[in-house]
């Protein structure tokens, strides 16, 4: 799950890389209107690529689930205070 949140960024902060650089070199000399389009669509990937590379799927473990190691479960828990000695 890991390796494709990761290749999905990547491939979104590739798109945002190529939508700059093809704007300003290419498509500038064509239609500036367009060119700055393409960089409103570039300039709102980054936040979206962060979002989808941090999102946790179903099978990812949350914060407050148990690990299913007894010693770890219970050291966590003494941290957080949901025990009492």
């Amino acid at each position: 799950m890991y390796a494709r949140r990761r290749r999905n960024y990547f491939l979104m902060m590739g798109g945002c890389v190529v939508l700059f650089v093809s704007a300003w070199a290419v498509v500038r000399l064509w239609s500036m209107p367009v060119a700055i389009a393409m960089c409103v669509v570039a300039m709102v990937i980054p936040p979206v690529a962060a979002m989808v590379a941090n999102r946790l799927g179903p099978e990812d473990r949350w914060w407050d689930d148990s690990s299913g190691d007894p010693t770890s479960d219970e050291w966590w828990d003494e941290l957080d205070g949901k025990k009492r000695h």
